[in-house]
C-alpha cells in the first residue's frame, strides 16, 4: 500500500511539474523582419527578464515559446527594440503583420485574451477621446450664456457620455472572471487614467482613489503584469496633484501609506521590495513628510522583517529625524580647506556658525561631483547668511580625495574607511550624496535631498 501510495504522490508532483513548464507557442509572420533576432520579455516585479529569443526565417516567419510559470504580460522585441505587448495566457498566439513598432498593422490572427486585449487596446483610447470632447462641450454648454440656455444638446450631452462609460464598462464586466485580462485591463485602466481624471475630471479623484487603495499587492498577477511600479507611481502622483493644500496631501498619503502596508503585511519578500521601491519615489520627489511617516510606520511593525539594507535606509529617519540633534563629528584623518591642511577646527561644533550643511560624498560618485559643482557658486552667499559647509568623504585614496575636495572653499574631511567612517555610522548615511542642514548647537533642521533644496531654504528662510 505505501509503494502504491509512493508512486501516486510521485506521478501527481510529475503532473504538476509539466504543467508548470507546459510549452505555448507565438508564431508570427513578419516579413519586413527577415533575418532578425526577435526575442520574447516578461515581466518579475519591479524588472523584466529573458523568456525566449529566436532568428526570423528568410520567409519573415518565427516561433518563440513561453510556459505556464510565464502567465502574464510580456513583450516581442526585434532589433529596433521596439516592444509589442502579448498576453502570455497559456494560449497559442498566431500574429501576422509588418513590423512590431507599429501595432497597428499586426493582426492577432489566434489567441483568445490577445484578442480581447488588443479589441481594447484599441477602442478604450477612443472612448477616451471622445469623451474628452463631450466634456469641452458639456462646460461650454454648463457655463457660456450663448449655449446654457440649451437644454436639449446638454441632456443630449450627458447622456452620451454616460452611454461611453457604460459601454467601456460593459466589455470590462463581461471578461472572463478566470482570464488574465479580466484582472490586467481594469488595472492598467486606473493607471492610465489619472492624468486625465486629475485634469479633467476630478469628480471622480475618491473613486480612483479608493480603487488604488483597496489593490492587492500580494497578488501574483501584479508581479507577472509589468504594472507594479507604473501603479505605485500614478497612486502618488494622484495624490500629489489632488489639487490639496500640501498638509492634505500629506494626510492622504499617509492614509494610503496604511492601506499598503497593511495589505503587505503577510508577505515579506513583497513588503521589503515595495516599501523599498515607495520610499525611495517619496525621497525623489522630495516628499520628505510621507517619507518620514513610512519611514518610521515600517521601523515600529511588527509583522515583517526587514533586510538590513532597507532597515538601516529607513533607521536614518528615525534617528536623524527633524528636530533631533545630530551628533558631533570628530575630524581626523586628513583634513584640508581649499587644498591646504588644517589642523582647526578639530570637530563639527567647533565650526561656529548659524547653519552647517554637511554632506557625505566622495569623488567616486557622479552625482556628487554634480551637486559639489552646484554648490561651489552659491558659497559665498550661504556664508555672507550665515551658512557654512562641511563635507566628510567616503573616499578610500588620499591622492583622489585630495585633489577632488583642492577646490572646496570649506573643511573637507577624509579618513579613507568609507562606509567604516564614524560620522558614517552616527548619522546613518547609506548613499552619497547625503546632505543634512544643522543649527549650531547641531539640531536637524532639514534633511534636504538636494543643493537646490538647500539654496531654497537660504532665500526662503534667510
Amino acid at each position: 500500500m505505501r509503494k502504491i501510495t509512493m508512486v501516486f504522490v510521485v506521478l501527481i508532483c510529475s503532473i504538476i511539474s509539466l504543467n508548470a513548464f507546459a510549452q505555448h507557442t507565438i508564431t508570427g509572420n513578419f516579413p519586413p523582419l527577415s533575418g532578425q533576432q526577435v526575442r520574447l520579455v516578461g515581466f518579475n516585479g519591479f524588472g523584466i527578464y529573458a523568456i525566449d529569443s529566436t532568428k526570423v526565417s528568410e520567409q519573415g516567419v518565427f516561433n518563440l515559446k513561453y510556459t505556464d510559470k510565464d502567465k502574464g504580460m510580456g513583450y516581442l522585441a526585434a532589433e529596433d527594440n521596439k516592444a509589442y505587448f502579448v498576453v502570455l495566457a497559456n494560449e497559442e498566439i498566431e500574429l501576422q503583420g509588418a513590423v512590431l513598432s507599429m501595432p497597428e498593422s499586426i493582426v492577432t490572427v489566434s489567441g483568445t485574451e490577445n484578442q480581447l486585449f488588443v479589441r481594447y487596446a484599441t477602442d478604450h483610447p477612443k472612448r477616451e477621446q471622445a469623451l474628452s470632447a463631450w466634456l469641452y462641450l458639456q462646460k461650454i454648454y454648463g457655463t457660456d450664456y450663448l449655449f446654457a440656455k440649451q437644454k436639449h444638446p446638454k441632456q443630449a450631452i450627458e447622456t452620451e457620455m454616460q452611454r461611453i462609460k457604460q459601454e467601456d464598462l460593459d466589455f470590462l464586466n463581461h471578461l472572463d472572471a478566470n482570464t488574465y485580462i479580466s484582472w490586467f485591463l481594469p488595472t492598467r485602466k486606473l493607471v492610465s487614467s489619472v492624468s486625465t481624471i486629475a485634469q479633467y475630471r476630478t469628480e471622480e479623484i475618491p473613486v480612483a482613489l479608493a480603487a488604488f487603495r483597496a489593490l492587492d499587492y500580494t497578488d501574483e498577477r501584479f508581479y507577472k503584469s509589468g504594472l507594479l511600479k507604473e501603479t505605485i507611481e500614478s497612486h502618488f502622483w494622484l495624490l500629489e496633484n489632488m489639487g490639496k493644500p500640501l498638509d492634505s496631501v500629506y494626510i492622504e498619503m499617509s492614509i494610503s501609506i496604511d492601506f499598503m502596508l497593511a495589505n503587505l503585511s503577510e508577505n515579506q519578500k513583497k513588503f521589503n521590495e515595495i516599501t523599498k521601491y515607495l520610499f525611495d519615489l517619496l525621497e525623489r520627489q522630495s516628499l520628505l513628510k510621507a517619507s518620514e511617516y513610512l519611514a518610521l510606520k515600517v521601523l515600529t511593525q511588527n509583522s515583517c522583517t526587514l533586510n538590513d539594507d532597507l532597515a538601516k535606509q529607513l533607521e536614518s529617519y528615525r534617528a536623524m529625524k527633524k528636530g533631533n540633534t545630530a551628533l558631533d563629528i570628530v575630524f581626523i584623518g586628513d583634513v584640508f580647506k581649499s587644498g591646504s591642511v588644517v589642523k582647526t577646527p578639530n570637530r563639527l561644533s567647533d565650526i561656529q556658525s548659524a547653519y552647517k550643511v554637511v554632506v557625505f560624498g566622495a569623488s567616486w560618485c557622479p552625482k556628487c561631483a554634480d551637486e559639489l559643482r552646484q554648490l561651489l557658486p552659491l558659497y559665498d552667499k550661504w556664508k555672507s547668511k550665515g551658512v557654512e559647509v562641511v563635507f566628510i568623504s567616503l573616499d578610500t585614496d588620499n591622492v583622489l580625495f585630495k585633489g577632488f575636495s583642492s577646490i572646496f572653499p570649506f573643511v573637507s574631511m577624509c579618513d579613507y574607511k568609507k562606509w567604516d567612517t564614524q560620522a558614517v555610522s552616527d548619522y546613518y548615511v547609506f548613499a552619497t550624496p547625503t546632505l543634512f542642514l544643522l543649527d549650531n548647537n547641531q539640531k536637524i533642521i532639514l534633511r534636504p535631498n538636494s543643493v537646490k533644496q538647500v539654496d531654497a531654504w537660504v532665500d526662503y528662510a534667510l
